[in-house]
């Protein structure tokens, strides 16, 4: 697809494939539009997907004259979801993953066509519960600064994913291509990690919107992810969650028949 201009002029492209009602994906840090490669198949026989690339990976622009931690703003990435999803020109579903998610929510406030939310596991801390301390952060922005691109996307998979290291190192192995775009948009890990720690949810701001919502959540997954899909859905007027029974952070790897039948059910009752 052609980028979509940002509303700060930042071209945000897309990969569209398969045929029907618009389905966009919003991938979360450390991955771009390939994370939904394992999905796309049972996806793309239903609807027009479009599967983004963040700002700072892939064919998509950035911020600011290099793209960096002093320039970023995560109201920006919620202008491109916006962007993406106002520019298809009729009502569609979004389906974001993790900090992506994040984006995806907030996303629904600003745009006129988000019409249905498939959220799984908004990465942002709650009381008592965080998602990864500060100082996991600070060790990645000094493996950056040594240009362990490699080692900045490893740790970030197990501290913040929590993916065990077997897994971390079979898809190295098997996705050679996946794992080097992810090492080239590293830059953009601790920022957006950064982003996530300061990001305060306030439930009053969601109370009124209306859009039918599912959650996604792994039984498996880190607590922290866990109540903040929870507090979501008790903002959200219309959200109902549905728990992947075995699965972590990422189902969309390790069980991608169960997600896409989830998907297929929630948009399958509303058509």
């Amino acid at each position: 697809m052609p980028p979509v201009r940002s509303r700060d002029g930042t071209p945000i492209a897309s990969r569209r494939s398969g045929d029907g009602p618009p389905l966009v994906l919003v991938h979360g840090t450390a991955s771009d539009h390939s994370r939904w490669a394992p999905v796309l198949p049972a996806l793309e026989q239903r609807w027009s997907v479009h599967a983004v690339d963040r700002r700072g990976r892939g064919s998509s622009g950035d911020s600011g004259d290099s793209g960096d931690a002093a320039t970023y703003a995560p109201e920006r990435e919620f202008e491109d979801v916006t962007a993406v999803a106002d520019a298809l020109g009729e009502p569609v579903t979004v389906f974001g993953h993790s900090y992506g998610a994040l984006c995806t929510l907030e996303a629904a406030r600003l745009s006129h066509s988000i019409a249905t939310l498939i959220l799984y596991e908004p990465s942002f801390d709650t009381d008592g519960a965080e998602v990864y301390p500060l100082e996991v952060v600070e060790r990645l922005e000094t493996l950056l600064l040594a240009g362990d691109r490699d080692e900045v996307v490893a740790t970030t998979a197990r501290e913040v994913a929590g993916v065990p290291p077997d897994a971390v190192a079979a898809f190295r192995r098997s996705q050679p291509t996946a794992w080097r775009a992810r090492t080239a948009a590293a830059h953009t890990i601790p920022r957006e990690l950064r982003a996530a720690k300061t990001y305060r949810f306030d439930p009053e701001r969601f109370r009124d919107l209306a859009v039918p919502t599912l959650l996604l959540a792994g039984s498996e997954s880190p607590r922290a992810y866990r109540r903040a899909t929870e507090a979501v859905d008790g903002a959200l007027p219309g959200s109902r969650i549905v728990v992947l029974p075995g699965q972590g952070h990422t189902a969309m790897d390790t069980a991608p028949d169960l997600v896409t039948s989830e998907v297929i059910r929630f948009l399958g009752a509303r058509s």
